[in-house]
């Protein structure tokens, strides 16, 4: 069967989490840098900006976001299926795919860019291979500088980095137990949070450094997301299927109580943004949410991380990923909901459930659209 095509480098987020999917399930693909002329003449113009990854299915079909991409594996069948069938599982991995953009993004940034004088050869020369050698230090520049919006600052880095110490120690106590979130398979929730945890703080030299001293299971387990096969030798013969019974271990749900300390009061206050933003320009369903589609936010608000005062980009992009956790909730049936709703307020993070959101966000085309507003 003819491959299908991915677009990415070895340094991307997002790459990364594509191609560890597509290994997983075993889909031939051939990975292509940016730089490639195809990418330029056929996706760019196919898209609207130039942005990875893409992957392009042999039909033609042009795919740009990773939700989409996994979602229209998942739908055809996949060996693998990375949405677990127990109720509880499926909305904590989409917890997890949420708190992994939301969250991790701010960490994955900071060392990658913070810390630019000693990591500096490395990166230079993965985004030369990626974007080519006189494009580079425009590109790195461009990057370095999201680093305010993303609320890494200097009243931030010494909470963010206390935050990526204790991750670790919360994942290294899990991995203990379980070679991925959820058992024997790799969840959503796993893809999600491997995308930061590989490309930047799993390969960049300072942050992968720090996870191999202080966490080498949560290493092993992004070399083992990485493998094309399941890759747990020393679980013994773990079986690689879910943990039975819906269950959810308590390392998992250390895990969610740091997720909640860190995705509150930001979503809290941005929703309060989107609120003003949706009274103000009392957008059309299926308008596009930016006027353009390389911009990402609708505006700035002040909130805060771990105490510290920062101002951050609203990302319509945030309310899609929120919007796969209510919908996977609501989906539940009363006793999985009312289960589902216990363990996330003891983990804080019943706020997902219970704020009002003014609108849905869609995507279409390759960008965020506006979707229905709540029924009054």
């Amino acid at each position: 069967m003819e491959p299908v095509i991915l677009y990415g480098v070895p340094h991307s987020l997002y790459t990364g989490k594509t191609r560890a999917y597509l290994r997983k399930q075993g889909i031939a693909y051939v990975e292509r840098a940016p730089s490639d002329p195809a990418f330029r003449e056929q996706v760019v113009p196919a898209i609207g900006r130039g942005i990875i990854p893409v992957v392009v299915l042999p039909d033609g079909t042009v795919m740009q976001d990773t939700v989409e991409i996994l979602d229209r594996f998942e739908a055809a069948g996949v060996p693998l299926s990375a949405i677990p069938p127990g109720a509880a599982q499926r909305v904590l991995a989409h917890v997890l795919e949420l708190y992994a953009v939301v969250g991790l993004t701010r960490h994955a940034m900071h060392y990658r860019w913070s810390y630019l004088d000693d990591q500096r050869g490395f990166l230079t020369d993965a985004f030369a291979g990626g974007s080519g050698p006189d494009a580079a230090a425009k590109v790195m520049a461009r990057m370095n500088s999201y680093l305010p919006m993303l609320g890494v600052t200097a009243e931030t880095i010494p909470a963010i980095e206390a935050s990526y110490e204790r991750l670790l120690d919360l994942l290294e106590a899990h991995f203990a137990q379980h070679p991925y979130l959820f058992g024997g398979r790799p969840s959503i929730g796993d893809y999600g949070l491997l995308g930061p945890l590989f490309a930047h703080l799993g390969r960049d030299p300072v942050p992968a450094g720090i996870m191999k001293r202080r966490a080498p299971k949560v290493f092993r387990w992004v070399e083992r997301m990485n493998a094309p096969d399941a890759d747990m030798p020393e679980y013994g013969d773990r079986s690689s299927d879910w943990l039975a019974d819906d269950s959810v271990p308590e390392t998992v749900e250390a895990l969610l109580a740091h997720a909640g300390e860190e995705l509150f009061p930001e979503l809290t206050d941005k929703c309060a943004a989107l609120a003003e933003h949706v009274d103000a320009a009392d957008p059309a369903e299926g308008a596009p949410v930016t006027a353009k589609p390389q911009q990402r936010v609708i505006g700035m608000v002040e909130t805060s991380f771990r105490g510290a005062r920062y101002s951050s980009g609203v990302q319509p992009y945030m309310f899609f990923l929120w919007q796969r956790v209510t919908d996977a909730f609501a989906a539940c049936d009363s006793d999985a909901q009312a289960r589902i709703r216990t363990l996330l307020e003891r983990t804080g993070l019943a706020g997902l459930l219970d704020a009002e959101r003014p609108i849905r966000v869609e995507r279409r085309d390759h960008i965020e659209t506006w979707g229905a507003r709540p029924a009054a």
